[in-house]
């Protein structure tokens, strides 16, 4: 079996959202650990991350430093941070790997994604990222071509385009590795955006990909049977924040799709994991699930977790 695990951002920091590199490195050994609990059962994984907080804490240096360097474009933190993220998983689940035993390699790949240059979300960013700022700090920022919006009492805040995620351009230097033996991390973030030129040459873009779109591509570029969204609880919930809550265990895709159809699940976090989940099964997938890390094991078999089936 081949499972395609999706950590969130937040699952590389610490339970206080704080991003320092030790809270890091620990939510990495934490997560690893579960990762070598599948491998230790002959279960093939390839990993991929949401990063986030890691994107956050290079735009505050960006912010900070303005005045002095230019401002590091989206895409090159998101290769930044892949490559950081990437890092610090190899080393934590090799030093796992290596407490039990187990006779494994790691590869990180730090992979594009191709992106529409006409989707409609370049022509109106929707996509918040990153801290408030005031008007005047704002305004260094429009200089570089950021675009900025005016939120009212909590300040400025700057949007970027979420475009649809298309092709992984580098899934098959992930698939190499995979079929090599190599437990591979990629993807992370959802991908470096990229668009293509006439000619096929790509270009990055200022843009966020979201990671949970972005794994189902993968999982499907990787011929995954089993894609796991990783997120800090252990299902989604019907109902949330009511006396009628209550979790979603097993689920056909249509039923899935009715559930978001009524609104059940929020854009911001919920909502693009159940999408995600329902396209990978809609493309052959055998089962996605939704859960915890403290889950994974059971998640995998389908007998724990939110699990989205095919009709």
């Amino acid at each position: 079996m081949r499972v395609l695990l999706a950590l969130g951002g937040n699952a590389m920091t610490n339970a206080d959202g704080r991003a320092r590199p030790e809270d890091q490195i620990e939510a990495a050994r934490v997560a690893m650990a579960a990762v070598a609990d599948l491998l230790q059962h002959d279960v093939d994984v390839v990993v991929t991350h949401g990063n986030g907080p890691q994107v956050g804490n290079l735009l505050v240096k960006n912010e900070l430093a303005a005045a002095v360097v230019p401002p590091v474009p989206l895409d090159w933190c998101g290769a930044q941070t892949q490559a950081t993220l990437g890092f610090v998983l190899m080393d934590a689940l090799d030093a796992e790997l290596g407490r039990r035993g187990i006779d494994r390699r790691t590869a990180t790949v730090v992979t594009r994604t191709v992106v529409d240059a006409d989707d409609p979300g370049f022509a109106r960013p929707t996509k918040p990222i990153g801290r408030f700022l005031s008007a005047e700090e704002a305004a260094l920022l429009v200089e570089h071509g950021e675009t900025w919006e005016d939120r009212g009492a909590k300040g400025w805040r700057r949007v970027v385009a979420s475009p649809e995620p298309l092709r992984i351009v580098d899934a098959p230097a992930a698939q190499a590795l995979v079929d090599a033996g190599f437990v591979v991390i990629a993807n992370g973030g959802g991908g470096i955006p990229v668009v293509a030129e006439p000619d096929g040459s790509l270009h990055g873009v200022e843009a966020v990909i979201d990671k949970d779109l972005g794994a189902a591509l993968l999982a499907g570029s990787v011929d995954a049977d089993v894609l796991v969204i990783g997120t800090d609880v252990p299902h989604a919930v019907l109902h949330y924040g009511t006396p009628e809550a209550r979790d979603v265990g097993v689920v056909t895709v249509a039923e899935m799709r009715a559930y978001a159809a009524d609104g059940h699940f929020a854009s911001g976090s919920m909502g693009p994991k159940v999408e995600a989940a329902c396209r990978f099964v809609e493309q052959g997938g055998a089962r996605a699930v939704i859960t915890d890390l403290a889950h994974l094991a059971d998640a995998v078999t389908g007998a724990s977790g939110t699990v989205v089936v095919p009709n």
